[in-house]
C-alpha cells in the first residue's frame, strides 16, 4: 500500500493501517470502555437508588454519552490520536496532510463511531474500510483523518550501484569541491531507484542531473558515456575519496611516528685488554737506581 500523499504532491513516510490491525485496536478500546461503563453504571445505580425512574433514565443516558462517547473523544484529543488500543497496535490517527488531530477531528470521529461501531457492532465501519482505498471508515472521511501505522519495519538499505568497469578511475582528477550535498543526495536517490522509473523519465532525469554536475565541476563527461553511467562513475570516485580520507593516518600521527622511531645511538668504547708486563731476567728497574759495579769515581 502506498504512502500518504499531500495536496502538494509530497509523499509522506506514513503507511495507512489495514483492517485487521484497526479491528484489533477497536476491540481493545471497546473492552476498556465497556468495562469502565459497567463499573460507572453499577456505581450510579447504587448511588441513585432512591431517585425516580425518569431521573435514573437521565443518569443512564448521561453516563452513556460521557463514558462511551466523551471518553474516547477526550483520549484521542489529549493523546493526539492514540487511544489505548491504537497504542498497543502501533497505530495513530492523523489528518490527511499527516499532522496531528485536534478536538474537532476527534469529535466527528467519535460521533460517527456511535453509529458505525456501537449501534451496528462495527459492520458499517468494516464495510467502509474495505471499500476505501486507504482503509478509512465514514468517520475518517467526514473528519478528514486517517489511521496510519507508527511502527514500520526498517527498510532495507539501498546501495548505489557501481559504475561500469571501464569507468573506474577515469574521474580521479575531477574537482568535486563545488558540488553541494543536495545535488549528491539527488544523484544517489536517482541511482538507487533508477530501475523503478520509466525509461524515458529516468533518462531525462539522469541528463538533468548530469548537466548540473557538469556545471559544478566544469568538466564534461567523456564522449559516448551515458548520463547514468557518468553519474555512477562520479559518485564512485567521491566514495573512493571519502574512504581514503577516512582511513588515511592523521598528519599528527605521521609527524610523531618518525620522531618516536629515531633513537640516538649509544657509543660504547672498545674494551682494550690490559696485559701485565713482566720484566725480563737481568733487566734493570728505573726505580731501583744504578746497580753497584765496584767502580768509585775519583775524588
Amino acid at each position: 500500500m502506498s504512502g500518504v500523499v499531500t495536496g502538494d504532491a509530497v509523499v509522506l513516510g506514513l503507511q495507512p493501517a489495514r483492517l485487521p490491525s484497526r479491528a484489533l485496536a477497536v476491540l481493545i478500546d471497546l473492552v476498556v470502555v465497556w468495562t469502565g461503563y459497567l463499573l460507572v453504571t453499577f456505581g450510579l445505580a447504587v448511588a441513585t437508588a432512591s431517585l425516580d425512574e425518569a431521573a435514573m433514565t437521565a443518569v443512564s443516558i448521561a453516563s452513556f454519552l460521557l463514558v462511551l462517547v466523551g471518553a474516547p473523544i477526550a483520549v484521542e484529543t489529549l493523546s493526539h490520536g492514540r487511544s489505548l488500543g491504537k497504542l498497543a497496535c502501533g497505530l495513530r490517527v492523523v489528518r490527511d496532510d499527516g499532522g496531528p488531530i485536534r478536538f474537532r477531528h476527534a469529535l466527528v470521529r467519535g460521533a460517527m463511531g456511535v453509529v458505525e461501531i456501537l449501534l451496528t457492532f462495527g459492520v458499517i465501519a468494516c464495510i467502509a474500510s474495505l471499500v476505501s482505498e486507504r482503509g478509512r471508515r465514514i468517520g475518517d472521511v467526514f473528519a478528514g483523518t486517517l489511521v496510519v501505522r507508527e511502527r514500520i519495519p526498517a527498510a532495507r538499505a539501498l546501495v548505489v550501484p557501481p559504475p561500469p568497469p571501464w569507468l573506474v578511475g577515469r574521474f580521479a582528477g575531477l574537482d568535486l569541491s563545488a558540488v553541494p550535498e543536495s545535488l549528491w543526495l539527488e544523484i544517489r536517490q536517482y541511482l538507487t531507484r533508477a530501475r523503478e522509473l520509466d525509461a524515458f523519465v529516468g533518462r531525462r532525469l539522469a541528463e538533468r542531473l548530469a548537466d548540473e554536475l557538469v556545471a559544478r565541476t566544469g568538466t564534461p563527461p567523456p564522449p559516448g558515456v551515458p548520463a547514468d553511467a557518468f553519474l555512477a562513475g562520479v559518485v564512485a570516485e567521491r566514495q573512493a575519496r571519502d574512504s581514503r580520507r577516512a582511513f588515511a593516518p592523521s598528519p599528527e600521527g605521521l609527524a610523531a611516528a618518525p620522531a618516536a622511531s629515531v633513537v640516538a645511538p649509544v657509543v660504547v668504547p672498545p674494551v682494550v685488554p690490559v696485559v701485565p708486563v713482566v720484566p725480563a731476567a737481568g733487566a734493570v728497574s728505573e726505580e731501583s737506581g744504578p746497580r753497584a759495579t765496584g767502580f768509585a769515581p775519583p775524588a
